[in-house]
Formats: structure tokens, C-alpha cells, sequence
């Protein structure tokens, strides 16, 4: 197990174990040449992805982000992916029963990101695996899995989350919301649509927040969801006339693989107490094989928002020195996102404590170099 301290927060990885990706699939366009110098491919061209859940201790509240691959995969599915199913052992292995979780988010409904959600009971009946626990799920995702395209239909397995919605323990999300004081979720499109990231603002230990600090906190998320539904109705009427929207200078992502905005805006911008947030992005950035702006998964429907969503998401994270969870990394489940001194990007590790018997393969504290991307 990996754990670390984020501010008042205990955060720890949790894994449901690795399984076979065709190394095409996971890395889209991106000529193997290039990706086969970060990750080895076995005979078949598959490489290995893990599934990694965040556990999150708030003091008050158990948290727990994505629930894996589980253990109802059909017979079809099984022989392409296998089954590792080991998200309960590990959880267990460390003391945690499912019925010590409180909360469970869904960043979106795909079968390896929700197949915990529920389990078969003896009688063959569908029912919630973390029975105590209030699921999070974003609403947009949960339509669109109702009527999936051809193409992804295979990625969505119902009885992960509609016996939930139907029983009321599942609540869907707009994007935006404060789960729990110092836990939100920002939508973050490309992946898919809805897909959603978790931010954790832990509290930097002395600095403990007031209740009208917490209550602030939630207006002001409030406040930025009204200002982003204000600017897409804004948008929607300049089109409709024809005027034309003017657009700022595009500087992330220009040259190598830049992703800090300009130095102005860097020192404009409040920053965050170091090492008191962190946010798991989810099939935004999967792995640390995947943090350049252009290097994304075969897997997303909109490859060309990815880029963008990747773009504000550093536009914070970096200046911000948020820790980036990586929910299909093997082996580095969690780093800082940074440029080096020749413009690459990087992924520097984070200090943790490993417990080798609660579920995640080792992760090396170093340094994971990008290259540049091609022109």
C-alpha cells in the first residue's frame, strides 16, 4: 500500500491488481517506437495497467474513489482482461471491512472504474458492496451509459450503478460539487463527456479551517459552476448572432511539451499550500506515461478535448504543485507534474510509506521523464 499525509487527510492506494491493455488502444496514435520506450509490451502487444482506488481518511469520513474492475465481468470479457478482483482482500488486509466506507465517487461508469460498486449476494441478487457508503456518480455519464454508442457500449456493465440509482444510495452529479468539506469534483471532458476528477484540499495541520471557512469554500464552487453555465449561455447567444468570440493566446502546450502557463499568470494566481492538495484525474492522464498534452488513450471519444481538459488541468496543478493520482499506473500511483530544465515533462515521485501486503505494486520514488511530442 501506498499512504501519505495530505495536510489533516490520510490518503492511501488501494489496488484490484493489473491487467492486460492492447499497448495500440492505450496509447492511440502514438507511434509504439515512442511508447514502448516508456512501458514494455509482452508477445501479444498488451501491456500492463493497474487499477488503482484512492482511499481518503478525513477524520470524520471514509472516502473511497473508484472501485475497480470487481467480479462480475461476463466470460467474454474475462478472457481479454482476466479478473483480478482484489480490491476487498487488500482493503481487508489493511483492517478496512466495506462496511468502514462511508462514501464511494465514481469519476465515471466505465466497468474498470465501477465494478465493486456492487456484488452478487447468495441468491444471485445484485446488491451495494459498501452497504453503509452514499455513492457519487456523475448524472451525464450515468444517461449516456443508458444508450451507448456502438463503439464503447462494451464498457458499460449496468448492474454497477443502476440498482443504485434506483435505490436512491446513488446520487448523480452536475460537476462542481463539494462532496465533504475539502473533497469536490470538476468535470474534466475528453475520456469521456461527464468524466469527473476528485480534488482533496486537505488542511495544512495547524491550519485548521472554521465552519464559516468550510461553508465559504462550497460557495465558492458554487459560484464557479454558475459563472461556467453563464459562459456557455453567453456563448450559445454570440454564435446565434454570428459575432465572433475572441480567443486567447494559446501558450500551454507550445514547442516541447510545456503545460505551465506564463510567468504573469503564475504569480497572479494564489497558490495552494504546498502538498495540501491533490486530485485523482482519472483517464485524463492514466498513467505517467501519459502526461503529455498530446500523448491520450485510443479509448477517449473526444481526443481533441482531452488536450484541452489536459491544458486547464495544469494550468492549476502545476503552478499549484498539486500531487496527480494516476488511476492505471502500475506501478506509480501517484507524482508531481513538472517541467524539467530541457522543457520535458516529468513526473517526480511523492513521498509515501509502503506496505507491500495491502495491495499495490512497488512504485520507485524518481523521476519519469517525457519526451517531446511530435510536429
Amino acid at each position: 500500500m501506498h499512504r501519505l499525509a495530505l495536510g489533516d487527510f490520510e490518503l492511501s492506494i488501494f489496488s484490484d491488481g493489473t491487467y492486460p491493455l492492447d499497448g495500440g488502444a492505450f496509447f492511440g496514435v502514438i507511434p509504439k517506437v515512442m511508447w514502448s520506450r516508456k512501458v514494455e509490451a509482452d508477445e501479444r502487444n498488451c501491456v500492463t495497467a493497474g487499477l488503482n482506488s484512492l482511499l481518503i481518511r478525513t477524520g470524520k469520513r471514509t472516502v473511497l474513489v473508484e472501485t475497480g474492475m470487481g467480479n462480475k465481468l461476463p466470460d467474454r470479457m474475462i478472457k481479454f482482461y482476466g479478473q483480478p478482483a482484489k480490491l476487498l482482500d487488500n482493503l481487508s488486509a489493511a483492517g478496512i471491512a466495506p462496511d468502514d466506507i462511508d462514501i464511494v465517487i465514481n469519476t465515471h461508469l466505465h466497468f474498470d472504474h465501477c465494478g465493486w460498486n456492487t456484488i452478487r449476494d447468495k441468491n444471485g441478487k445484485i446488491v451495494p458492496t459498501f452497504p453503509r457508503a452514499r455513492y457519487y456518480a456523475p448524472e451525464g455519464e450515468w444517461q449516456y451509459a443508458r444508450r451507448p454508442s456502438e463503439r464503447d457500449a462494451i464498457s458499460y456493465i449496468s448492474d454497477n450503478y443502476d440498482p443504485l440509482v434506483a435505490s436512491g444510495q446513488m446520487t448523480l452529479l452536475k460537476g462542481g460539487e463539494e462532496i465533504v468539506p475539502g473533497i469536490s469534483v470538476e468535470t474534466f471532458p475528453g475520456h469521456t463527456a461527464h468524466m469527473m476528477a476528485v480534488i482533496v484540499r486537505g488542511v495544512a495541520v495547524g491550519q485548521k479551517k472554521t465552519r464559516e471557512e468550510e461553508i465559504g469554500q462550497s460557495f465558492a464552487i458554487t459560484r464557479k459552476r454558475i459563472r461556467e453555465i453563464e459562459a456557455k449561455a453567453l456563448n450559445k447567444l454570440r454564435d446565434a448572432s454570428g459575432a465572433k468570440t475572441p480567443k486567447a493566446p494559446d501558450t500551454i502546450g507550445k514547442g516541447t511539451a510545456s503545460a505551465v502557463p506564463p510567468q504573469a499568470s503564475r504569480e497572479s494566481r494564489a497558490l495552494a499550500p504546498e502538498g495540501t492538495t491533490a486530485c485523482y484525474i482519472s483517464d485524463l492522464i492514466p498513467t505517467t506515461a501519459h502526461i503529455d498534452l498530446t500523448w491520450s488513450m485510443g479509448f477517449d471519444l473526444y481526443p481533441l478535448d482531452t488536450i484541452e481538459s489536459k491544458k486547464r488541468y495544469y494550468a492549476q496543478a502545476i503552478p499549484e504543485r498539486w500531487l496527480t493520482v494516476f488511476t492505471h499506473d502500475p506501478t506509480i500511483p501517484w507524482a508531481y507534474v513538472e517541467k524539467d530544465e530541457q522543457g520535458r515533462m516529468v513526473a517526480r515521485g511523492a513521498e509515501y510509506n509502503s506496505n507491500d501486503s495491502a495491495g499495490c505494486s512497488e512504485a520507485a520514488d524518481k523521476t519519469v521523464s517525457h519526451p517531446p511530442r511530435l510536429h
